[in-house]
């Protein structure tokens, strides 16, 4: 197992991790300084919610609002991020940044009554778990990132097999809930 201590992530996580972390590092400060909202999803949000590196991960996925993705997505590509054209840009936005680190930045929306949506593709404005946008920031070492609440990440992985039933749970999916209900504290 990979952990990354207080003392540093930098230090403590090298390799695809290293990179990955630095690759968030630098989505917080282009998006912070340029008042943009993002959220990590995924393993990345479960490994700042415990304070370690659980497992690899092969991406970075992110939220942020679909009215905002296209001035996020500039503001990297002028730091030497490229496109990624795998996914259609109606869908999500995928980049890679210049040390090889593939990201993905799924879409956010509001509907009428004001609660969080998905923002695009097939299941556009279907209402994401309440509160998910309202947990504190997680951490490793010293970094700091916005992750979607606990709550919403449990409730994310146990229903994307419903959702998307030619993606069963893999077993990655079954290890994450259980890290998470763990740590849920």
């Amino acid at each position: 197992m990979i952990r990354a201590t207080a003392s540093g992530y930098r230090r403590a996580v090298d390799g695809l991790a290293g990179r990955q972390l630095e690759s968030i590092g630098e989505v917080v400060r282009v998006a912070g300084a340029a008042g943009l909202g993002v959220w990590l999803r995924g393993g990345w949000a479960m490994d700042f919610h415990l304070g370690a590196v659980t497992r690899p991960h092969v991406d970075v996925d992110w939220y942020c609002w679909r009215a905002d993705a296209d001035r996020l997505a500039a503001l990297l590509l002028g730091r030497g991020w490229r496109v990624d054209p795998r996914m259609p840009v109606d869908v999500q936005r995928d980049l890679v940044g210049p040390d090889g680190v593939e990201v993905s930045f799924a879409y956010l929306a509001r509907d009428g009554a004001g609660r969080v949506t998905v923002g695009a593709g097939p299941w556009a404005g279907t209402p994401l778990p309440a509160g998910m946008l309202d947990g504190p920031p997680g951490r490793i070492g010293a970094l700091t990132a916005p992750v979607i609440s606990v709550a919403a990440q449990i409730e994310v992985k146990e229903m994307f097999p419903v959702w998307m039933p030619d993606r069963p749970r893999r077993p990655k999916d079954a290890e994450d809930l259980a890290r998470l209900r763990a740590g849920r504290g």
